[in-house]
């Protein structure tokens, strides 16, 4: 199976390109961790913001895999614990489906995009930056594989 975390946002500081890599590599051939960057749009003084969320809406969808199960990381999503994560990777590696994490831009994805979403995911009531969701993403996946797997760093 494989997890793509489609992102709005490029140019990231070194910090999360490493921290991203070190949790996929720590993940088996059969789960594997990808990342997909997304250009933003043109924000600013004067900017459009429905346009910017519009453009970057047609760079997520096209970055679709076919037949991907879409999970758009969301403020108005669920929340699950360490556990109920662990289960969730489950149940997305027993339908044999890949899985397309969305993280839309600053401010949020399309309708269009939350639409496709299958499940809706919300990390946390706090509002965290974009690149550090990258890594809390990647360590989350990364634990609870180690949580289904009895692997110890999930006790440690």
């Amino acid at each position: 199976m494989r997890i793509r975390l489609i992102c709005v946002g490029t140019k990231m500081p070194a910090w999360v390109t490493t921290g991203f890599q070190e949790y996929a590599k720590r993940l088996p051939a059969d789960l594997k961790l990808e990342l997909v960057e997304i250009a933003p749009g043109h924000r600013g003084k004067g900017a459009d913001v429905k346009r910017a969320i519009e453009k970057e809406s047609k760079l997520i969808l096209a970055a679709l895999g076919k037949d991907e199960h879409v999970v758009a990381l969301d403020v108005e999503g669920r929340q699950w614990s360490t556990e109920q994560l662990a289960e969730v990777v489950s149940d997305w590696q027993m339908s044999g489906q890949n899985v397309a994490l969305l993280i839309g831009g600053p401010d949020g994805l399309s309708a269009e995009c939350l639409s496709l979403a299958k499940q809706r995911w919300s990390l946390s009531n706090l509002t965290y930056p974009h690149p550090l969701v990258r890594v809390i993403l990647s360590e989350q996946i990364y634990r609870a594989w180690s949580l289904l797997n009895n692997h110890p760093y999930h006790r440690a």
